[in-house]
């Protein structure tokens, strides 16, 4: 993997949808036609941190399995060789916001249309539009239905 700071960087966002999947895989063909190198960012907080109750869920977390799991899904998502090209971020906080912060100093953000939240509806996800408005630097979203060869 490329590390000098005159490679493009393309951080993109992976929660275990089957649209951030599109986008690790759209995010890595773009990567290879830029000469970039890309950087997969996996969010984490836990449930009801972010608000004044207690979470009424069990609130343990295990931050080396959830690193295991995010370098597993790299991997199953682009084999071997596409994982090793990629370096995995697992980052505490809200994805948003996470994601924004990731993309400084990066040339492009990418992220799925969709994650894994209820509104099945929408045609795009929180995240998504958040760092559309947000972000300092060009996003893509992709949508899960893109083929990627």
């Amino acid at each position: 993997m490329d590390t000098r700071p005159d490679v493009p960087l393309i951080v993109v966002g992976l929660d275990g949808s089957p649209s951030s999947q599109t986008a690790l895989r759209w995010a890595m063909r773009y990567a290879g036609l830029v000469g970039g190198r890309v950087d997969a960012v996996t969010a984490w907080e836990v449930p009801g941190e972010a608000s004044w109750s207690a979470p009424a869920v069990d609130a343990e977390f295990d931050e080396e399995e959830a690193q295991r799991l995010l370098v597993e899904e790299v991997r199953t998502v682009l084999g071997e060789d596409g994982a090793s090209q990629v370096h995995e971020r697992l980052v505490h906080g809200h994805p948003a916001d996470v994601l924004v912060d990731a993309a400084a100093g990066a040339d492009m953000l990418v992220v799925g249309s969709r994650g894994r939240g209820g509104f099945r509806r929408a045609l795009l996800g929180s995240v998504s539009q958040q760092v559309a408005l947000h972000a300092p630097c060009p996003v893509t979203i992709v949508r899960p239905e893109v083929t990627v060869e």
